[in-house]
């Protein structure tokens, strides 16, 4: 289908801030805030929302580094963007071809990963350039763009669908860098992310004293005696016997993996004292909501019983539950061809000799195409749906999991991938992380991704604004599949009964006389 006045300009608007959003990218990049405590990079985005002529909710559902950003050029459908930009704890690495943290801080401070700088730069890119076309060619309609914290923990997207940000939405677009086939450059067709349970386990002793002795008398305070065992054992006594218990959980079918986080209180004593608190975090990762909830339950059982042993009760907290992700061919069909239209990311010669100086810095030959070959190429969402579904049972609908499943049952959403950089490997070799992660940084080489993906949001975009029967068909689709939509017989309502988890001791950068710095001290002593 041939682009509108409207995708043309939007185009030629995204190559010309093409310096703008690399300064942009790098600055989210260079901020490496982690889940929950994104302060720079929401203020960032309000200020520069603002600026943009965007109505502007800070603080969005109860999330201080949430956001949404409404605009409107009158009566019409509002189409839903958004920005990710949570880091990673332990991955800070600087835009460079060696491994070395950013400034001032060590290896465990935060750093992007994925990377959602670029992610969130290419949602605003494209923002910017559809509100530029809709007022130069007389579009009616709205805008708005969410800034999801805490992506990492299948954050921020369950709470704001519970409070009604993604309902009245004609469409939203949801796009993720990634290089592993067979999502990459691609749109998802049948098989979408499903559904996740995140959770922290606090232990707590408030009551040592009634440990050791029948008739609830104070512990002697010599150091020989008796003491309660307290929040740590209790910690230890869940850890290990979750881990052991773990094929017990969930039948052997269907993906679906646990993980966990031990979360630091801060409780160092060298005392007899018991630890008197203790968290540990988990990630359930599975097709189903029922699965997760299998989970939950032998969780729970597991906490009653190592607090039963150590004197301790137990708290179960949310930080997150959400639900499987629903198709929508008809949206899919529209982002691919924008898809086409725009073509896979190229890296220039210019990224490729950063590319080529990586390889050099390992002791790897440089290569003269050091990118890998389908990084690009695009792929038929049909056929990446055929290679995904090789490694699945028939029964299984659902694979992975990332909450933007959450926007899926209150509007007509689609999923789509644009290439991010990443090396071709020698035989028998694997790159370090920190490779991936200053890729993600350098503006040379993670620019392509950016302008690629604005582009393709954008055009989509200004495909469903322009055309109703484009917009006419995804909605009825999205009703059929939910029942006929919000409270519909097939519709899954919000799993978010909680509030937004923003009170634990998530890991954060602090000011300190030394200045700014990782809450776990990043500099190794003396340097």
């Amino acid at each position: 289908m041939p682009l509108s006045p409207a995708q043309t300009f939007a185009a030629a608007d995204i190559t010309a801030r093409a310096a703008t959003l690399s300064e942009w990218t790098a600055t989210i990049f260079e901020h490496g805030e982690t889940a929950w405590r994104e302060y720079r990079s929401a203020e960032w985005y309000v200020d520069r929302l603002r600026a943009e002529g965007f109505t502007v909710e800070a603080g969005s559902a109860g999330m201080p580094t949430a956001f949404c950003a409404d605009w409107s050029n009158g009566d019409g459908p509002i189409i839903g963007l958004y920005a990710e930009y949570d880091a990673v704890p332990g991955n800070c690495q600087a835009a460079s071809t060696r491994r070395e943290p950013r400034a001032g801080l060590g290896y465990q401070a935060g750093g992007h990963t994925d990377p959602h700088s670029g992610l969130g730069m290419a949602g605003l890119g494209a923002l910017l350039a559809i509100k530029a076309a809709m007022i130069k060619h007389g579009i009616p309609g709205g805008l708005r763009f969410t800034g999801e914290p805490a992506e990492k923990m299948r954050g921020s997207k369950p709470i704001h669908a519970a409070a009604g940000y993604y309902d009245g939405l004609a469409a939203i677009l949801s796009f993720h860098p990634f290089y592993m086939l067979p999502m990459c450059n691609t749109v998802r067709w049948d098989t979408h992310c499903g559904a996740a349970y995140a959770m922290v386990y606090r232990f707590v002793c408030d009551a040592p004293e009634g440990w050791g002795t029948h008739d609830g008398a104070p512990i002697p305070q010599s150091h020989s005696a008796v003491r309660a065992p307290g929040a740590n054992d209790a910690l230890m006594l869940m850890y290990q016997s979750s881990k052991s218990l773990r094929e017990s959980m969930l039948p052997h079918q269907g993906g679906w993996s646990i993980s966990e986080a031990i979360l630091t209180a801060g409780q160092a004593t060298a005392d007899n004292l018991p630890a008197g608190l203790a968290e540990v975090q988990y990630m359930i990762r599975v097709p189903t909501v029922a699965m997760a909830e299998q989970v939950t339950v032998v969780l729970d059982r597991n906490a009653a019983a190592a607090a039963a042993m150590t004197g301790c009760r137990y708290e179960r907290h949310w930080v997150c539950k959400s639900r499987h992700g629903l198709a929508n061919h008809a949206i899919a069909t529209t982002v691919w061809e924008a898809m086409q239209a725009v073509g896979a990311p190229v890296w220039d010669e210019a990224a490729k000799a950063i590319a080529r100086e990586i390889q050099t810095s390992l002791g790897i030959a440089p290569m003269a195409e050091p990118f890998i070959d389908e990084l690009s190429r695009l792929i038929a969402p049909q056929e990446a749906e055929a290679i995904l579904r090789r490694d699945l049972p028939p029964s299984q609908l659902n694979s992975t999991s990332d909450d933007y499943t959450d926007m899926t049952w209150h509007a007509p959403t689609a999923r789509f991938y644009v290439a991010r950089p990443a090396l071709k490997a020698p035989e028998g070799m694997a790159y370090p992380a920190w490779v991936m992660n200053a890729l993600g940084g350098i503006p040379a080489t993670i620019d392509p991704m950016v302008q690629t993906a604005a582009k393709i949001l954008a055009l989509s975009a200004l495909r469903l604004l322009e055309d109703a029967g484009a917009r006419d068909t995804a909605m009825a689709e999205f009703k059929d599949r939910t029942g006929g939509g919000v409270g519909g017989t097939a519709w899954m309502p919000p799993l978010c009964d909680y509030p937004a988890p923003i009170h634990f001791r998530w890991p954060e950068y602090v000011t300190t006389p030394r200045g700014r710095d990782w809450w776990i001290p990043s500099a190794m002593p003396g340097a």
